[in-house]
């Protein structure tokens, strides 16, 4: 599956391998995701349309994202509503051990690839889909 990286990072080769490519203009994404004070919502909504736009205009149905934590759900969202799934790179970690050159070894973590995470179906978060027959299956908030 073709997933549209709106991260400010450069996908890897195993990213690249497993479907994941660069937006047309990348310094875009990240002047969109980068945050030099702290956003009011309007903010946030006016930078989550842009991304979907893009995204959009991509032919993606598919995005990998990630950002500052307060943004995330802002993104995800607007992404979902217009069809397009948000993901998450999944990475291990793998140690290899190198000698140093002194007699010494060096141990260095190395992030592999290894899939997608999907999060919360946006679509389907309404009051009937979080109850369960034993009682919510979400803090339902008063009113609910």
């Amino acid at each position: 599956m073709p997933v549209l990286n709106l991260t400010q990072h450069t996908a890897t080769l195993d990213q690249i391998a497993n479907g994941v490519f660069e937006p047309e203009d990348k310094d875009e994404i990240r002047r969109l995701l980068t945050f030099d004070e702290p956003p009011d919502f309007a903010e946030m909504v006016s930078r989550a349309l842009a991304l979907t736009r893009i995204a959009k205009q991509s032919g993606a149905t598919t995005a990998m994202v990630g950002s500052a934590p307060f943004f995330t759900a802002c993104l995800e969202w607007h992404l979902a509503v217009n069809g397009i799934t948000p993901v998450y790179a999944f990475t291990q970690r793998h140690t290899v051990e190198e000698p140093d050159g002194a007699g010494g070894v060096r141990k260095i973590a190395v992030f592999r690839h290894t899939g997608f995470v999907t999060t919360a179906p946006w679509g389907e978060l309404h009051r009937e889909n979080c109850m369960h027959a034993n009682g919510p299956l979400l803090s339902p908030l008063e009113g609910w």
